[in-house]
């Protein structure tokens, strides 16, 4: 897809905050280091239309993006930072949930691993949920232009064992920096938009 005039709509916390429109919405989740600002940068080939904290982890509101008015990309809080505290996390793992359960043109979640780790507790559990609910996903591993290509393969077997995933699971190793893999997800984001319409 061309994308010619991404914008920023609004931040939100709260339902009643979520922008009114028609528009079919993709999330993009991850932990709060996984890259999502950089990749939904690389996804509508802009520098700076999604930014990421200065301070990692200090990211609490859900990001909403019309891409030319075609579809919603919907950046939710990163999860799993270490330095903050509990109610913190609650507070973010409630922001997440209550987007996840109660909006209903929501048609595809994004998962963002990087590649050069295994999948943490929450990561699981965040694949766990999406796959039981029947969204159309994506597991996107990113940062491999860190690893060699080999690697990068052999990386992607292990997550696939770490996560449980099956033989049908799709992953897509990206490169914000490099752009590796962009095309691949953005046909895959496709399929997925054709097969809703």
């Amino acid at each position: 897809m061309l994308v010619k005039n991404p914008r920023f709509v609004i931040s939100a916390v709260k339902p009643e905050q979520y922008p009114v429109t028609g528009m079919l919405e993709i999330a993009f989740a991850g932990r709060s280091n996984a890259g999502k600002s950089s990749l939904i940068n690389a996804l509508v080939g802009r520098k700076r239309l999604a930014y990421s904290g200065s301070t990692q982890g200090m990211t609490r509101q859900i990001n909403f993006y019309n891409i030319d008015d075609e579809l919603m990309f919907v950046d939710l809080p990163g999860y799993g930072y270490a330095a903050v505290s509990k109610d913190q996390k609650s507070l973010w793992g409630k922001v997440i949930e209550q987007y996840l359960n109660v909006r209903p043109q929501l048609y595809m979640v994004i998962l963002l691993l990087d590649v050069r780790h295994d999948p943490s507790e929450d990561d699981i559990v965040m694949y766990n949920w999406i796959r039981e609910s029947g969204l159309a996903h994506a597991v996107v591993l990113t940062k491999c232009d860190k690893l060699s290509r080999m690697k990068c393969k052999e990386r992607v077997r292990a997550i696939s064992a770490s996560l449980g995933a099956g033989s049908t699971e799709s992953f897509y190793p990206v490169s914000a920096l490099d752009r590796t893999g962009i095309d691949e997800l953005w046909a895959a984001i496709d399929e997925v938009m054709r097969e809703e319409s």
